[in-house]
């Protein structure tokens, strides 16, 4: 009984300096195993791995990635000296675990920190070489591939790699914003004013070259009526002088019943004639003989 006591006691020490050996590494980190302080290995793999207890120690490192999203826009000046809000994020992730512990020691605020003035300092020195418009709409997708190109290579330096670069927001600061929209309203203004003026102007000459154009047709339909009734009139004219010359008798009856019928259409018709008058010619004699005697 007295023998066991020393023997549950190393078993105890033992399976400490087994728990101390062991260590285990999830997916989605990397580890690096440090000896007396310095760094002895670095473990990529996941899984169980094992160490020397009591003077090696681990440090494991997150590898997804990472958002570094400012709370605060920074402020910016264009090539036209007009300040504007910028607000903007980054993707980031460590590819390279020792070279970021011995950069930044592996702390992920010093690592965000010497980023955000990197993109800082990017930022100012693409939006000094452009106009509001350009860094607005014109070249936007320009100026965020050129920043994550150029923030990549100083992020290689401390171990980690920048993914994305995104410009949220680019807005001017509100005291400048006013003045652009009341310029901006005045240049509207002064375009409507041309377009109306221009619109004016093309529907009076529209107008005028309409009024001529209806001027000529009627002028050239009134030309071609009267034509068409002279011809008519024409050959009326000489169907009635072929009609008379062939048998003027019958002419002239037939020209005193249109006459009779003309003049005494209605019944209320009254006319006052003289007996003898020639308007009577052939109620006195159907056959005109009685006014020839």
């Amino acid at each position: 009984m007295k023998a066991l006591g020393p023997l549950a006691a190393g078993l105890f020490v033992l399976a400490l300096l087994a728990s101390g050996a062991m260590f285990t590494v999830d997916q989605r980190q990397n580890a690096i195993v440090f000896q007396l302080g310095e760094v002895k290995d670095v473990v990529t793999e996941p899984g169980l791995h094992f160490k020397w207890p009591m003077i090696q120690n681990v440090r494991s490192f997150d590898m997804r990635i990472l958002t570094l999203d400012d709370p605060e826009p920074l402020r910016f000046i264009t090539s036209e000296k007009k300040p504007v809000l910028v607000d903007s994020f980054v993707k980031w992730r460590v590819v390279d675990v020792k070279q970021y512990y011995v950069s930044v020691q592996g702390d992920k605020q010093l690592a965000q920190k010497r980023l955000t003035q990197t993109i800082s300092d990017g930022l100012q020195a693409e939006f000094g070489k452009r106009t509001v418009h350009d860094v607005v709409s014109g070249e936007r997708d320009t100026i965020m591939e050129l920043m994550r190109e150029k923030a990549d290579v100083d992020a290689r330096r401390i171990g980690a790699h920048i993914i994305d670069v995104r410009l949220k927001r680019v807005d001017l600061p509100p005291e400048v914003s006013e003045s652009v929209y009341r310029r901006m309203e005045a240049e509207r203004k002064r375009v409507a004013n041309e377009l109306r003026s221009t619109g004016s102007a093309e529907s009076e000459r529209i107008r005028a070259d309409a009024d001529r154009q209806r001027e000529v047709i009627l002028a050239e339909a009134y030309r071609d009526a009267q034509l068409i009734k002279g011809a008519g009139d024409a050959k009326a004219a000489a169907t009635y002088a072929q009609a008379f010359s062939q048998n003027a008798e019958f002419y002239s009856f037939y020209r005193s019943m249109e006459a009779y019928r003309s003049s005494l259409r209605n019944r209320g018709d009254l006319m006052l004639l003289e007996p003898n008058s020639d308007f009577f010619k052939y109620l006195k004699d159907a056959a005109g003989k009685s006014a020839k005697k």
